[in-house]
């Protein structure tokens, strides 16, 4: 969401950089409806002071013992038309913040313009992808063998797009959970919050996530309930409507949650596998900073990402995504991609944003500084993705004979080494 004196008194430049993104403003349809509003309210201003002289005329006559009748019912005239034109302002107010809240944020000055993923701009990478000496197997192939991950009885109980773990397969997610959030609360100063995993609409507007991406979602029906896309949206809206002082900032949270995603606009994406899933866990980091320190802070959160990846040994690169690819209500984010064998390829594992104040505005939450308030700065990013990481681990710590090689950052909370085939459907 913007500023609206900032809006109004910017839209040729706002609509230029939304281009870059592939947004279209439509400038004529807001100068439109900003005039409107601008007309009704100079008339108001008239009539008010019209009303005002005519009240005391009315008095004067009345001491003057003459006929005010006719002037009486003129003021009054006067008042009804103030309540029609109050009222008609206000819905064009509305309309122009409706109209504004379906507008993404505007992309940084440093984010590569570009249509789509084809302009993003690799800037790192770590470690080389291991070369097999065997027909490296996919994880679908590698999970359902080892009796660890099932996908045929997920569809029976629920549906496609959902996956059941079974042994050492459920282990090694809970590992990855613990792993992930004693890291980074022990060493990236985050602190651990376990928020609802149902959120109020309020809260999905205040992160962007609505109105303009409900079919994404998945809704409790009678509630005001939806179920998380992310811990984001939870975790965010802990400051939403409040004040922070600027002396507590920067508050780094990390929490794990189960998500829930329609994926509607992933028809055909990664079909195969739990890469894409209806739902899936994910430990979320969520920074609130000032405004001066957000992109330095964008650079920690992002560094506590990578970390989990090189600690687990996992080939990975970061891209800076460019305007034609960024989320709804980023300016800048860094794509994390961890290599995976059985897909030959770099597949998103998190995505760190910063949003700079426009979740911030969205939610009412501000910093105050001495005198000063204004809306903070949010950002996110996966620390990780679960399921994606187990993924990783599968594919790239598989052996000739089936079997899978457990991180040695994992071994103290999976007790063991090895993932052999074992448990009930061994």
């Amino acid at each position: 969401m913007y500023d609206l004196a900032f809006f109004r008194a910017n839209l040729d430049m706002i609509a230029e950089r939304l281009a870059a993104r592939g947004f279209s403003l439509d400038v004529e349809d807001f100068k439109g409806i900003d005039a409107r509003r601008r007309a009704a309210l100079t008339e108001v201003e008239s009539l008010r002071a019209q009303r005002n002289a005519e009240s005391m005329e009315i008095g004067k006559k009345k001491k003057a013992g003459e006929d005010t009748e006719e002037l009486q019912a003129r003021v009054r005239a006067i008042g009804d038309r103030i309540s029609s034109l109050e009222e008609q302002t206000k819905l064009l107010e509305d309309e122009f913040r409706q109209h504004l809240a379906s507008i993404p944020n505007l992309p940084h000055e440093s984010v590569p313009a570009g249509r789509d993923e084809t302009a993003n701009v690799e800037i790192k990478k770590w470690g080389e992808p291991r070369k097999f000496d065997f027909d490296a197997q996919a994880h679908w192939d590698l999970g359902p063998a080892l009796g660890i991950l099932d996908f045929e009885r997920a569809a029976k109980i629920t549906g496609a797009r959902f996956a059941v773990y079974f042994g050492q397969g459920a282990k090694l997610e809970r590992a990855l959970i613990s792993f992930m959030l004693d890291l980074h609360t022990r060493e990236h100063g985050y602190t651990e919050v376990l928020p609802p995993f149902m959120v109020n609409s309020a809260s999905l507007f205040g992160t962007g996530q609505l109105p303009k991406f409900a079919d994404d979602l998945f809704k409790i029906e009678k509630f005001d309930f939806w179920l998380i896309p992310t811990a984001e949206v939870p975790v965010t809206n802990l400051f939403r409507d409040e004040t922070l002082d600027a002396a507590q900032l920067p508050i780094r949270l990390c929490a794990y949650t189960p998500c829930f995603r329609s994926e509607a606009g992933a028809y055909g994406r990664d079909v195969r596998g739990i890469i894409r899933q209806h739902q899936f866990q994910k430990v979320e980091l969520v920074n609130f900073t000032t405004p001066e320190s957000s992109y330095e802070e964008h650079e920690h959160l992002t560094r506590s990402a990578e970390t989990v990846l090189e600690r687990l040994g996992l080939p990975y690169r970061r891209v800076v995504l460019s305007t034609g690819d960024m989320g709804f209500s980023s300016a800048k984010t860094y794509d994390l991609e961890v290599w995976m064998p059985g897909q030959n390829a770099y597949k998103e594992i998190s995505s760190c944003s910063n949003f700079e104040a426009f979740q911030a505005r969205r939610a009412g939450i501000r910093v105050k500084s001495g005198k000063k308030s204004e809306p903070l700065h949010t950002l996110n990013g996966s620390g990780l993705a679960i399921g994606r990481t187990w993924v990783a681990i599968v594919e790239n710590y598989q052996q000739a004979d089936g079997t899978v090689v457990v991180p040695e950052a994992l071994r103290p909370y999976l007790n063991a080494e090895i993932i052999s085939k074992q448990g009930v459907l061994s």
